[in-house]
């Protein structure tokens, strides 16, 4: 099932125009007539796909009520967003799985930036997908799409109410959850990631609810050599994803 919603940015709508019949509508700013313009409507003409051409107003305008500064790049698409799927679809996914479980947890998430950071990171190491919960968290929009840069169209993404619930619905399924915690005495490095897995990802700042750390099988860290403390919570995620996936190569034989 899917949405129709405003995607923007150049990137952000080349992605979508490469995911066949996502695009609804392209709408370009007036007066623009660049390369990468030229590109996007070649784009669309190949696909028969509606281009307008309207005033950087109009575009503006599209965004009037978003509390964010919205840079447009002077192009969006009208597109199809995929839902979020809840805890029911999250179980028939993970039963139906025909490679090791690799699941990301984002724990209280605000900032829709990172969690297009995190979505892309997400869909680059082949992750099956990432669950969030439904109260204080970003939800998908136009601006975490256009972080994603396609991701949040092909990512499987579940959105759910009890997220402890959840991780412990996983665990009766077979999968192992992985806390990211500074206080953990145990590194990334240190543990068996070839084995099914979710790795929890805690909020900016505060790190995870005390309920969703009870539920974690074992805490982890990533060590940190220098003054800073802790990484963006993007940042982070995509060094856990690819140890996942440099140790499921090493154990291939890749």
């Amino acid at each position: 099932m899917a949405d129709l919603d405003w995607v923007y940015g150049i990137h952000a709508v080349e992605n979508a125009l490469g995911q066949d019949g996502k695009v609804k509508e392209v709408r370009l700013q007036e007066g623009r007539d660049d390369k990468k313009m030229q590109r996007i409507i070649k784009l669309c003409q190949s696909q028969k796909i509606r281009v307008n051409q309207v005033p950087r107003r109009d575009l503006d305008q599209l965004f009037s009520k978003s509390k964010e500064r919205i840079v447009h790049q002077g192009v969006v698409a009208l597109a199809e967003v995929t839902k979020t799927g809840d805890e029911k679809d999250l179980e028939r996914l993970v039963k139906n799985l025909d490679a090791v479980p690799l699941i990301v947890i984002l724990d209280g998430v605000t900032d829709p930036h990172n969690l297009g950071a995190c979505l892309r990171s997400a869909d680059a190491a082949g992750a099956h997908a990432v669950v969030i919960p439904k109260d204080k968290s970003a939800s998908i929009n136009a601006t975490v799409s256009k972080v994603a840069c396609g991701a949040a169209e092909s990512m499987p993404v579940f959105s759910v109410t009890n997220l402890a619930r959840t991780m412990k619905m996983l665990q009766d399924l077979g999968v192992w959850i992985f806390g990211t915690a500074g206080e953990a005495t145990q590194t990334l490095y240190e543990q068996d990631l070839t084995i099914p897995t979710a790795i929890v990802m805690g909020a900016e700042g505060d790190g995870m609810r005390r309920l969703t750390r009870e539920q974690c099988d074992y805490l982890i860290k990533l060590p940190m050599a220098g003054v800073v403390t802790s990484l963006n919570v993007s940042v982070a995620t995509g060094v856990c994803l690819y140890e996942v996936v440099r140790q499921r190569a090493v154990k291939a034989g890749l």
